[in-house]
């Protein structure tokens, strides 16, 4: 998609995107995906739970929002978003659910 077609990209260049931003990686600092296997990973990217596809009240909701790492964001998030199946595994080496 080009930019154009994806108006909502201004929004993270605001301010408070990055305010909010901010205080979600500070609350929480690790990425949620490697927690759940008790992998502890800095995050350093701010992800909606739930995509918001332009929808800025799902955009602005601080309860949509999680901490990942880059590589679960850009693989296993991303993959999820695509509507492919993802299974990840807890350190029990069963699957997280």
């Amino acid at each position: 998609m080009s930019a154009p077609s994806r108006p909502w990209l201004r929004l993270y260049r605001t301010a408070r995107w990055q305010r909010l931003r901010e205080r979600q990686l500070t609350a929480h600092p690790l990425c949620a995906y490697c927690m759940q296997q008790e992998d502890v990973t800095a995050a350093t990217i701010c992800d909606h739970i739930v995509a918001h596809k332009g929808d800025e009240d799902l955009f602005w909701d601080a309860d949509n929002l999680q901490s990942l790492c880059k590589p679960c964001h850009d693989r296993i998030k991303q993959r999820e978003e695509l509507g492919q199946s993802v299974v990840r595994f807890g350190p029990d080496g069963w699957p997280v659910i």
